[in-house]
C-alpha cells in the first residue's frame, strides 16, 4: 500500500468532514485489502507497526482541512473534523489492533480521572501556545504522566472503556479548538490528540498478529526457476522496509574496488525507524542474535541456552510467514534433498534442515574439519553477522547489522561500487541492492553487496533455495518495483555440503525496467 494511495483515502474523507457508517466500513475493507498479497505486486502489504506512521498522516492531512480564520461556522466544522478524524482512527485500529487489557481495571479507576487527565493535558498545551506556527506539543513528562496513568495497577482501564477512552481524547480535544480558528493553535491542538491516542494505543492495545498465507497464484511445481521463486519472495516480503519512509540512506560517491580512498564523508543510513526492530517479530527475533558470536575465525563459538532459545525464537518467527512457507513449499517441489534425506514436509522437520544449514558450528580456521578444531563458525555467522579472517572481512552481507554496527561507530562506510554492467543506471538512494565498500572495526571489506530493507526472513530463504536447489552461481533479475537488478547468488557449501558456506549476491547490471531491451 504505497503512502500516497494512503493519502488520497484521508483526503476524500475528511472532503466533507462527515464519516458515515457505511464509510467506515468501506474504508476498514480497504484497509484490510491492503492487508492481503497481491499478485504481482511487489509492494509489501499493510503491517501492523505502521499504524503509527498512518495515524500521524491521518492527523496531518486533516490539517489540511482546518477552517481558518474568519468563517463563522469554522469552529462547528472544525469539530466535525475531529469526528471525522475518529472515525478514521478507530478504522486504523480495528484493522491493525487487539485490545490489551483486562476485563478488571484498577480500582481507582474512574471517568471522572481520565477527563481531569486529558484536560490538563490539554490545557497545558494551550497556555504553552502563542500562536507560533512551531508551538510546542504535550511535554515529555506530561506524556509519560499519561502512560503511568494507563498502566499502574491501580488506575488502569478496564477493557470496556477502550472506546470510551478514544473518544473521550477527541471530545474533550474539540472543547480547545480556538475560538478565532487561528490555524497555527489548532494544527498544534491536532498534534496534541495524536500524542494521546499513540499514548493509549500503545498502552492499552497491541498489534494484530499477521498470518500471511500463500495464495494459490504463489504455489511452486517442479517447473518453477529459481529466477521465478526470487521475484515471488520479493513479492511476498510484507516486512520490507520502504525507502524514505521506513528508513533513509545517502549513498554519496561511487568508487573502484581497488580504490582505497574513503569516497563518503558521511555514514550510509542517515534515519531508520528503529521501532521496527522492536515491533516486528521476526526483525526482533533475528537482531538478539547478532550478539552470539565472536567475529574472529579462530576464536571458538559457545553456544548458551540462552543463545540456543534464541535460534529457536528466530525460526518460528520467520517460518510464520509466507516468504519462508513459499521457500519450504519450493523446495518440496523441486525435490531438494538434505544429507541424502528428502526435506521433511512438516514446518518442525523443515525448521530442523534450517538449523543444521545455518546454525550448526563448524570449523572455519582450521580448514573445514570437525575433528580436532575450534569450532569457530557457521553459515548465519558468517552470511548475516560477518567474520574477520586472515586481516580481512569475511562474509558481512546483511544490511541491519551493518546499520547496527555503523550507530556503534564500529563501521566507516567508504562508498559504493557499481555493477559491473557499463550501461546500469544511476545508484540512487531508494536503491535496494547495494555493493559497498566499507571497514568493520579497522578491517577492510574492498567490495560487498547487500540487500538494503529487506526481511531477515527474506535473505534466508533466498539463500536456502539456492543452497538446496540451485548450483554455485545462480543468476537471476529481480524487479524490485523500483528498478531491475541482474543478480548472480553465489553458494558456497561447507562440510560437504552440510552447512551454508557463505551465500551472498552479486550485483551484474542494474536498470530501469525499459533500459534492459535497449
Amino acid at each position: 500500500m504505497s503512502d500516497a494511495a494512503v493519502e488520497t483515502i484521508y483526503r476524500t474523507t475528511f472532503t466533507d468532514r462527515v464519516v458515515t457508517p457505511d464509510e467506515s466500513a468501506d474504508l476498514i475493507a480497504t484497509l484490510q485489502d491492503f492487508q492481503q498479497i497481491q499478485d504481482g505486486s511487489s509492494t509489501p502489504p499493510l503491517t501492523p507497526d505502521k499504524l503509527i506512521w498512518l495515524r500521524a498522516a491521518a492527523f496531518r492531512v486533516a490539517c489540511e482541512y482546518l477552517v481558518e480564520d474568519g468563517d463563522e461556522d469554522g469552529r462547528e466544522e472544525n469539530v466535525k473534523l475531529l469526528k471525522a478524524i475518529n472515525a478514521v482512527v478507530h478504522a486504523l485500529e480495528t484493522t491493525c489492533l487487539l485490545p490489551s487489557l483486562d476485563e478488571e481495571g484498577g480500582e481507582e479507576f474512574s471517568q471522572e480521572s481520565v477527563e481531569e487527565l486529558f484536560r490538563s493535558l490539554y490545557e497545558s498545551q494551550d497556555e504553552d501556545n502563542d500562536g507560533d506556527d512551531d508551538a510546542p506539543m504535550i511535554s515529555k513528562a506530561e506524556t509519560q504522566a499519561l502512560e503511568d496513568f494507563l498502566t499502574s495497577e491501580a488506575t488502569k482501564p478496564p477493557l470496556s472503556q477502550l472506546v470510551w477512552l478514544r473518544s473521550t481524547a477527541f471530545r474533550l480535544g474539540s472543547q480547545y479548538l480556538d475560538d478565532e480558528n487561528d490555524m497555527a493553535k489548532n494544527v498544534a491542538l491536532l498534534r496534541s490528540i495524536n500524542v494521546v491516542v499513540h499514548v493509549l494505543e500503545s498502552t492499552c492495545m497491541q498489534a494484530k498478529p499477521l498470518s500471511l498465507e500463500l495464495p494459490p497464484s504463489h504455489t511452486p511445481t517442479a517447473e518453477t526457476d529459481l529466477q521465478t521463486a526470487a521475484q515471488t519472495l520479493w513479492n511476498l516480503d510484507s516486512n520490507r522496509l520502504t525507502p524514505h519512509t521506513d528508513y533513509s540512506i545517502d549513498v554519496q560517491s561511487s568508487k573502484h574496488p581497488c580504490n582505497k580512498e574513503d569516497a563518503a564523508d558521511e555514514p550510509l543510513f542517515t534515519r531508520i525507524n528503529t521501532q521496527i526492530f522492536q515491533v516486528r517479530p521476526t526483525f526482533k527475533a533475528f537482531r538478539a542474535l547478532l550478539d552470539n558470536y565472536s567475529s574472529y575465525c579462530g576464536d571458538e563459538e559457545e553456544i548458551s541456552e540462552k543463545e540456543l532459545q534464541e535460534i529457536r525464537v528466530f525460526l518460528d518467527a520467520i517460518m510464520d510467514t509466507a516468504v519462508m512457507k513459499y521457500c519450504h513449499q519450493y523446495c518440496l517441489a523441486k525435490e531438494a534433498s538434505y544429507e541424502g534425506e528428502a526435506i521433511p514436509e512438516s514446518e518442525y522437520g523443515f525448521k530442523k534442515v534450517l538449523n543444521s544449514i545455518w546454525f550448526e558450528l563448524y570449523s572455519r580456521s582450521g580448514g573445514g574439519g570437525r575433528r580436532g578444531r575450534k569450532m569457530d563458525s557457521s553459515g548465519f555467522e558468517h552470511v548475516f553477522v560477518g567474520e574477520v579472517k586472515n586481516g580481512q572481512i569475511s562474509g558481512f552481507h546483511n544490511w541491519v547489522q551493518f546499520y547496527l554496527e555503523e550507530q556503534k561507530g564500529n563501521v566507516d562506510y567508504r562508498g559504493y561500487i557499481k555493477p559491473r554492467s557499463g550501461n546500469s543506471a544511476e545508484t540512487n538512494d531508494d536503491d535496494q541492492v547495494l555493493t559497498l565498500q566499507f571497514s568493520w572495526n579497522g578491517v577492510e571489506k574492498f567490495v560487498g553487496t547487500s540487500f538494503i530493507g529487506v526481511s531477515p526472513e527474506f535473505e534466508l530463504a533466498l539463500y536456502t533455495m539456492a543452497f538446496l536447489t540451485g548450483e554455485d552461481d545462480n543468476e537471476v533479475t529481480l524487479n524490485t518495483g523500483r528498478e531491475m537488478f541482474d543478480l548472480n547468488i553465489k553458494c558456497h557449501k561447507y562440510n560437504g555440503g552440510a552447512n551454508v558456506g557463505s551465500c551472498y549476491v552479486e550485483a551484474l547490471a542494474h536498470y530501469e525496467e525499459e533500459q534492459k531491451y535497449v
